[in-house]
């Protein structure tokens, strides 16, 4: 019982850890964390708010606030703000509504900050009130 829970367990961590191959010369991936994000949803029949968590996977190595190249932070969350105020609640319930989310949020980071090297979404915390 016990191996069937390491052997999964080690090959996810496996996978969280190697280096990604498309992911530029230094071949790693970091992970920008973003602060919470509340906001009214696209609802005009009742009022409906989303609370969500967004960590950002990156090409590359995130600098640091003294480094140059800073991450440009007010850029990428007025984007997906712009993205999520877009969203329905009734869509965000099911998990393709979340799947479309990801996508669009991803393709919208692409082409507003291409420089970011945007690889993946992660929704950290997802909460829907109606």
């Amino acid at each position: 019982m016990l191996v069937g829970l390491i052997v999964p367990a080690a090959f996810l961590f496996w996978r969280s850890t190697r280096p990604d191959a498309n992911a530029g010369s230094s071949g790693r991936i970091s992970v920008l964390h973003l602060d919470t994000f509340v906001l009214n949803l696209a609802d005009p029949e009742a009022k409906a708010y989303l609370r969500v968590g967004i960590d950002l996977a990156l090409k590359g190595a995130v600098k640091s606030k003294e480094e140059d190249g800073e991450p440009p932070v007010a850029m990428v969350r007025d984007t997906i703000l712009g993205e999520l105020s877009l969203a329905k609640p009734d869509e965000l319930l099911t998990a393709g509504g979340k799947a479309k989310l990801k996508s669009s949020l991803l393709q919208a980071l692409r082409e507003r900050a291409p420089e970011l090297g945007v690889q993946d979404i992660y929704f950290t915390e997802f909460l829907i009130q109606r």
